[in-house]
């Protein structure tokens, strides 16, 4: 399992790390403010408990799915889980099907990711230390989120929402390249790349891909890696890397051909580009159904794609006005706050070093059993209680209905 070999190699570094006094001694004498970690890979989390440090999370998911699963009530009911392709407008199949999701999440996390830290808990820290507890420990989460683009669901008072903290106005482009961009006229250009870890599709994809882009009257800027497609038109201008915020938020800009990307989303959603959606592998198909249920994306499946599929895709995000409507009014709502999330990261990491952490902002849930958490010893105690009342009052109608009546004697 890909997960499980994820966790013995971060076991393996963080407990090198303790093990490595020189190391850990220079920490000390270093006196940080802070450790800022994404807690998907625990090495932060477990040095930032060993050496008694504030904690600031940088965070999207963890090991259950949504970070939030970990701090806040997540009812499956309506929050949809991670890579399950849900909504949260739900019917009962699907609240089962995410009540199950939920559940073996919860188990897979239980039964297999903490017990690989188990060893080295027990040989650095005190008794009873646990993983999830120091997860849920952090003094602010900084959730790279927004709900003008994710589902609303419950929150706290320590989660702190940065969605799109790396966006910012468009910086001009190199000469050529706006050039290029210019030279689109009235069409417009057409922005396409697949991010950084999957570099290259199939030949027969690609191929398809530069047919369809051969037929449409925009110009094509495409970020691609490999051998130059035969059939690539005169419009499609091949770059291995270009500053994609920048051509995003440029005015010539009709379309963004993305694989769904958490960065490449909210940078879409920020300049106001709708987006033809070539969802690969891990958030990334849970991310561009977001966009397509509000309207600003249209999905295609890279497995079943074809030219003309593609070609259909890109004529339907371009020629109907919905999806660039939809998308604008995604861009006001989320360009409408008092502060940038960047700088409402940077205020909270600074709260965090001034007052040498926010546990007044930890829930006290984070301290409590399950079983309190969700009421049930409460629970467990008033049926006690009822079916001890009815049990009672069941014997005492038994004594009284079973009583013999007591016979007067004739006195002659």
């Amino acid at each position: 399992m890909m997960l499980k070999e994820f966790h013995n190699g971060a076991y393996r570094m963080v407990s090198a790390i303790l093990k490595d006094t020189d190391l850990i001694k220079s920490f000390q004498e270093a006196k940080f403010d802070l450790v800022l970690t994404d807690p998907a890979f625990p090495s932060g989390v477990l040095l930032a408990n060993f050496l008694h440090l504030p904690l600031v999370y940088n965070v999207r998911w963890l090991n259950a799915g949504d970070a939030h699963m970990q701090i806040a009530p997540s009812p499956p009911s309506y929050v949809p889980m991670y890579n399950s392709l849900l909504h949260d407008q739900l019917s009962f199949l699907q609240r089962t099907e995410n009540l199950l999701r939920y559940l073996i999440s919860l188990l897979q996390e239980r039964y297999i990711i903490v017990p690989i830290y188990r060893e080295l808990l027990e040989q650095h820290f005190p008794p009873g230390a646990d993983l999830l507890t120091m997860q849920q420990s952090a003094d602010i989460w900084l959730m790279r989120m927004d709900f003008v683009f994710d589902f609303p669901r419950p929150t706290m008072p320590n989660i702190v929402y940065i969605g799109g903290f790396q966006c910012k106005p468009a910086q001009a482009l190199p000469v050529e390249l706006e050039e290029f961009m210019q030279d689109s006229g009235e069409h417009g250009v057409v922005i396409m790349s697949l991010g950084a870890v999957v570099s290259a599709l199939p030949p027969s994809i690609t191929e398809a891909i530069a047919t369809a882009f051969a037929k449409i009257p925009q110009k094509v800027v495409w970020r691609y890696h490999g051998q130059r497609p035969s059939n690539l038109g005169n419009n499609t201008l091949l770059l291995q890397w270009f500053p994609q915020k920048d051509l995003l938020g440029h005015p010539k800009t009709r379309l963004f051909v993305s694989h769904g990307g958490t960065n490449g989303i909210y940078e879409a959603i920020y300049y106001g580009v709708p987006i033809l959606a070539l969802p690969l592998l891990f958030d990334q198909y849970d991310n561009v159904l977001r966009l397509q249920v509000r309207g600003a994306a249209r999905v295609l499946q890279v497995s079943t794609l074809t030219s003309q599929k593609f070609l259909e895709g890109l004529k339907d995000v371009l020629e109907n006005p919905i999806y660039r409507s939809s998308i604008g009014k995604l861009s006001k709502l989320h360009r409408d706050q008092p502060m940038s999330p960047l700088d409402r990261a940077v205020f909270w990491i600074e709260y965090v070093i001034r007052h040498n952490g926010a546990a007044h902002l930890r829930p006290e849930s984070n301290n409590m059993p399950w079983y309190s958490y969700h009421s049930l010893d409460i629970v467990a105690f008033l049926l006690i209680i009822v079916f001890t009342a009815f049990w009672a009052s069941l014997w005492v109608c038994k004594v009284l209905c079973c009583k013999k009546p007591v016979k007067k004697r004739k006195v002659d």
